[in-house]
């Protein structure tokens, strides 16, 4: 009887996993495994409002595999040890893993190829599970380079590659007899307390959520993406995260749609795999500059407290960094003022916002929250490095009634929206009586400080 092993890692699904129906392609008996890693633990990788998504996730895959005859094996401690013990016990012949792209990921399977070798199994790694695009297929023609370093020539390829086809669950797996732990509590995978407001695991959940998207909020996508008042993002990037939902449905699906929303949005997913792709070929940038700028950081522990607690004197910041801590989570515009309010207008280490977004972010991921951050600080992708965003311009535009603002901040709650944003700019006298600080920093000399730091007229 031919024996294969699935190790789960980012792929938490049966709806299209290409590592599941490999094994079961390749074998009679395949153990679906998951490895709670002491690697991640290292790596400060393991926060307590992914761990509750992680946990909820675990859950719904073990109890999909129950309704198909298996189970899903856990094991605890070193991935690579534990992978390889659980193949020996069963007499696996291979092993199939879905192929990531951050430095620990292919430290992970080079650590297995070579264990498996050593006891004649075969590792098979699958390119196409975490990204819709494997992350090394396209490259510029005829430069010699290994990626993209701009997004626009990458969309343009990326929109003409031929997506693999959906892969249906499988109506059954049958595991062999093989011992396992049982499925991990949060507090099991990360000590403290998750964001009230974290949404729920799992890719019945995931699919839940996808059947909502596509069934109205997607077509105006294109229109409201950045309303931060409105909330009408798809709020599907944990699940893709943690690969309760895959990206080639995804995108397959908002193409059916064909309106400007869908396309809107299948722009955005493209973002996700053109950084997928950069740190594919640039490990480094998860913690060196993309492209250094020279830049004499500053070093402001209480600025950068008030940022981190939304006590900057700016409302719209504010009310991104209180949404971050109550749900950990953030729409991509408030992500991207947050961020460039941190690195720009503070000239605070983007490295040190990237940290703290890690920490609380529960779809924090190493592609796509280092390099978004890089981009907003100048040092990474953007063509644009040198930008400013004013956050009093980007509320008016973004939040012109001040609806996102009052909803975060219920201190600023009796204000109309003319009233919170002129609070900035108000003086000492005029902001009696108000529980809301004043502005951290003077715009315009912030500007200048940065212009200076990076050099630039």
């Amino acid at each position: 009887m031919r024996v294969c092993v699935a190790l789960f890692t980012a792929d938490l699904r049966l709806h299209d996993n290409p590592v599941l129906q490999a094994a079961l392609r390749d074998a009679e008996r395949v153990v679906p495994l998951f490895v709670v890693d002491s690697g991640i633990r290292r790596t400060g990788f393991a926060v307590p409002n992914r761990a509750a998504f992680l946990a909820d996730s675990l859950a719904d895959l073990d109890a999909a595999l129950r309704e198909r005859g298996g189970r899903l094996v856990v094991r605890v401690g070193d991935v690579v040890e534990e992978t390889c013990r659980a193949a020996a016990e069963t007499g696996a012949e291979a092993v199939h893993l879905a192929g990531g792209v951050s430095r620990y990921a292919v430290r992970r399977e080079e650590r297995l190829r070579a264990e498996l070798a050593g006891d004649r199994r075969e590792l098979r790694v699958h390119d196409a599970s975490l990204t819709a695009v494997p992350p090394g297929a396209l490259t510029p023609a005829g430069s010699g380079k290994d990626h993209f370093a701009v997004f626009t020539p990458y969309f343009r390829r990326w929109e003409s590659f031929s997506v693999r086809r959906v892969l249906p669950a499988p109506d059954a797996v049958r595991p062999p007899d093989v011992r396992s732990a049982g499925l991990p509590g949060a507090q099991a995978l990360a000590s403290g307390s998750p964001s009230p407001g974290l949404p729920d695991g799992g890719e019945s959940e995931a699919r839940r959520r996808l059947r909502a998207w596509l069934s109205g909020p997607l077509s105006a996508y294109d229109e409201r993406h950045d309303d931060l008042a409105a909330d009408a993002t798809s709020r599907l990037s944990p699940y893709l995260h943690f690969g309760c939902l895959s990206p080639a449905e995804l995108l397959h699906r908002a193409r059916a749609q064909d309106n400007p929303g869908a396309h809107a949005f299948v722009r955005q997913l493209a973002w996700r795999e053109f950084h997928h792709q950069v740190l594919a070929a640039r490990p480094d940038a998860a913690d060196h500059d993309y492209r250094p700028r020279r830049d004499r950081w500053r070093r402001a522990p209480k600025q950068t407290e008030a940022w981190r607690d939304g006590r900057t004197g700016y409302p719209v910041v504010d009310a991104a960094m209180r949404q971050l801590r109550h749900e950990g989570w953030m729409p991509g515009r408030a992500r991207l003022l947050a961020a460039s309010f941190l690195a720009k207008t503070l000239y605070v280490d983007w490295r040190v916002g990237a940290r703290h977004f890690l920490d609380l972010l529960v779809d924090g991921d190493v592609a796509n929250n280092q390099l978004n951050w890089q981009w907003a600080a100048g040092t990474g992708t953007d063509t644009r490095p040198n930008r400013l965003l004013n956050p009093l311009v980007q509320a008016r535009r973004f939040d012109p009634d001040g609806e996102y603002v009052r909803r975060w901040l219920p201190e600023l709650r009796h204000l109309d929206a003319r009233a919170v944003h002129r609070l900035p700019r108000l003086d000492d006298a005029d902001r009696a009586g108000l529980d809301y600080p004043a502005p951290i920093v003077d715009l315009e000399a912030a500007a200048a400080r940065f212009r200076a730091g990076r050099g630039v007229d």
